[in-house]
This record gives C-alpha cells, sequence and structure tokens, in this order.
C-alpha cells in the first residue's frame, strides 16, 4: 500500500502546472533540503538533474528513469524516485514535461500490472 501511495502521490506530482522557465535554485531546494538523496554539493545535485532532462529529451522511458533513479541511490523507494525525477522535470526542464507525462502514463510501480 505504500507504494502505491508513494507512486499516486508521485504521479500527482507530475499533473501539476509547470512552471513557465527553469529554476534551478527551487530544484536545488527541493532536492537537498529532502533526505535521501545527500548529493555532495550543489553542483553534483545540478549535474543529476541535468542528466534526468537529458534522458527525458531522449526519449528514454518513465520507467527506465525510475529503475536508473533507484540504482543510483541505491533504494526502492518509488516516491524518492519519482519526486527526483519530477523536481528535475518540473524545475530544469519544464518543456520536457509533456513528454515525461506521456512515458508515465501507462507506468506500474514495480511493474506489476
Amino acid at each position: 500500500m505504500a507504494v502505491t501511495t508513494g507512486a499516486l502521490l508521485g504521479a500527482a506530482t507530475l499533473l501539476t502546472a509547470p512552471p513557465s522557465h527553469a529554476d534551478a535554485v527551487a530544484y536545488l531546494l527541493n532536492v537537498t533540503v529532502r533526505p535521501g538523496y545527500n548529493f555532495p554539493n550543489a553542483d553534483a545535485a545540478l549535474s543529476y538533474g541535468h542528466r534526468l532532462c537529458d534522458k527525458i529529451t531522449a526519449g528514454s522511458s518513465y520507467a527506465d528513469i525510475v529503475r536508473e533513479v533507484k540504482a543510483d541511490f541505491q533504494t526502492s523507494d518509488e516516491y524518492q524516485a519519482s519526486y527526483l525525477i519530477t523536481q528535475g522535470a518540473n524545475e530544469l526542464c519544464p518543456a520536457r514535461i509533456w513528454q515525461l507525462r506521456q512515458s508515465a502514463a501507462d507506468y506500474v510501480p514495480g511493474g506489476v500490472p
């Protein structure tokens, strides 16, 4: 139930209105204050966020990006992965939100239908 709830919260984050421009400061605040990511510094956090945007732009599926984030942070926490992805898209590459939403449309947490 916790995974499903976390996934739903993450999906709800995807459905919020995108900002009109990139906001690196908001991204940094959101991902460095929240526990669990432990980026060594702001540059590393921004670099990671930009790599997420590159993956979205390249057409990587939401499921693939979630798997990669979980592996990178050694977690099975669906919400933690979803939060980081949506923060990256919302704050660093808002023009790609629609692409990410389309990729996430049929996503099932943990791959269970």
